[in-house]
């Protein structure tokens, strides 16, 4: 089948399950909500499907369910959501631990089952199921309404980072914001296409890779299910923590070859940080997400990391932080990202591209920075980013993960990325969307890596997409949770130990 037809197949699946959505609005399902009943459904229908129903007590699987109609499938549905979850141990206890279902309606569950049962399983096998899976994910993440964008990474993002980095087989491979696991399931699938789907590695190398490469921890529990379901379909046993990686289970991740991650945006409430092990505290959750990153490598270990602006220009606490993070490690790559990319957040990030040194300090000498925000498209619905607006950053990257390969500030070039530059011409020096900067120019700057260059000629956009109400109140919200991350920071510091 052609690579094109199984990728609309995978489309038309996906659609027909977001579709279903629609009919549970009477029963006043949110999105998020119904991507957990889904999950649910869509484990048992997929569990039948590949074979793997021994894993499932009898009594409780596809058919039990599908064989019930009305008021008997409701009640039947809700106890076997409780009896998988009350499994002594195993993947499954793991999804369905405290699940509970939103539906009220016997209908809508019947709606739900017939339709699903309906579905050209066949074409889903060939194609993948967990890339149907992720397709859903991704379906729910770009409706605003849903709120699940902070969970989810653009995809052509994602593989943008695992491009460059380029995760390799035998290595410890973490994200400690883990989401719903796109980070992970993308190293995977990089690791299988250059391994001939591991056939290429001994029997001892394709078990940990199978079951032991992979750590990550999730915080929100419905979230946790949608990890779980996803790594399980690409096949990809490891530890995956339920727990907060400011707490305990951060801690207790082994040290790392290679770490991914898109850390939630915010700052951190509740019962706050109980590391003992970070130099630095912060109410800035991204600055301590960032500390266990660095902190978490194994000396030549590799990073790259999605964090907001104010990470790179916070005073204080973050400023250390950052000459904390350029002594330990070679801060050799940052990505300036475009606005709009995040569903539901209007926030302004980047890429932040390391390699712990053999050292704990002078390991930074200079820092490339790529402009892929000044003079670009603001992206959403109806200009949607894909991956060759990455290209020309990819190619300047170059082929060694470390960061080290021979570069130079020349960018442009309509055959590069005929998206970002128009026309033919060649950039270079101050016009290049791509140059370099010494340590002694950052700390001549207060260690502020918020650096820009280019003129913005855009006007803030194409002139044709004006950025969303709820986008410019998310950049709003995010420079004040910045200022309210200092004042934090400084309560802190000024209160009396008890």
């Amino acid at each position: 089948m052609p690579p094109h037809q199984a990728l609309m197949n995978t489309q038309d699946i996906v659609a027909k399950l977001w579709s279903m959505c629609h009919v549970l609005r009477d029963d006043g399902i949110t999105y998020q909500a119904y991507v957990t009943e889904l999950t649910y459904l869509l484990f048992l229908k997929m569990m039948k499907e590949t074979g793997q129903e021994s894993q499932l007590p009898e009594g409780y699987r596809w058919d039990d369910l599908h064989g019930r109609e009305g008021v008997e499938q409701l009640n039947f549905y809700r106890e076997l959501l409780v009896h998988l979850g009350t499994q002594p141990t195993g993947r499954v206890q793991a999804i369905f631990n405290n699940a509970n279902s939103s539906l009220k309606k016997p209908k809508n569950l019947l709606k739900l089952v017939t339709d699903i049962d309906a579905l050209d399983w066949y074409s889903a096998r060939t194609e993948g199921l967990g890339d149907l899976y992720e397709g859903l994910l991704e379906k729910n993440a770009s409706e605003k309404k849903s709120g699940a964008g902070q969970y989810f990474t653009p995809r052509p993002l994602i593989e943008c980072m695992v491009n460059c980095i380029k995760p390799q087989p035998g290595e410890i491979i973490q994200d400690p914001a883990a989401g719903t696991g796109g980070f992970l399931t993308h190293a995977d699938r990089y690791i299988k296409a250059n391994t001939d789907d591991l056939f290429d590695l001994d029997e001892q190398q394709q078990h940990f890779q199978k079951h032991d490469a992979y750590h990550a921890v999730e915080l929100v529990d419905d979230t946790q299910r949608l990890l779980l379901m996803n790594v399980m379909l690409h096949g990809m046993d490891g530890n995956y923590v339920s727990g907060d990686t400011m707490g305990s289970a951060g801690q207790e991740l082994p040290a790392a070859d290679l770490i991914l991650s898109n850390p939630p945006f915010g700052t951190k409430k509740g019962g706050g940080i109980t590391r003992d092990d970070f130099t630095y505290l912060s109410s800035n959750k991204q600055l301590c997400f960032l500390q266990h990153i660095y902190r978490g490598l194994k000396p030549g270990g590799r990073a790259a990391v999605v964090l907001p602006d104010n990470v790179l220009f916070e005073e204080g606490v973050g400023t250390r932080i950052r000459v904390d993070l350029m002594d330990k490690c070679n801060l050799h790559t940052i990505l300036r990202l475009p606005t709009g990319i995040f569903y539901a957040q209007g926030v302004k990030t980047n890429v932040l591209f390391f390699t712990r040194g053999q050292s704990d300090t002078g390991n930074t000498k200079k820092t490339w920075v790529y402009d892929l925000r000044t003079n670009v498209p603001v992206f959403g619905k109806r200009t949607p980013l894909t991956l060759g607006h990455f290209a020309e950053f990819e190619k300047c990257y170059g082929k060694k993960a470390d960061g080290s390969s021979k570069r130079a500030e020349k960018t442009g070039g309509k055959k590069v990325c005929p998206a970002i530059n128009q026309g033919d011409t060649i950039h270079e020096g101050e016009n290049s969307r791509f140059r370099v900067f010494t340590r002694d120019f950052v700390r001549e700057r207060g260690d502020n890596l918020d650096i820009s260059w280019l003129k913005d000629d855009s006007g803030g956009g194409s002139g044709d997409e004006l950025a969303e109400p709820a986008e410019i109140a998310a950049m709003i919200r995010e420079r004040l949770s910045g200022a309210l991350a200092e004042m934090d920071a400084l309560t802190e510091l000024l209160e009396p130990t008890k």
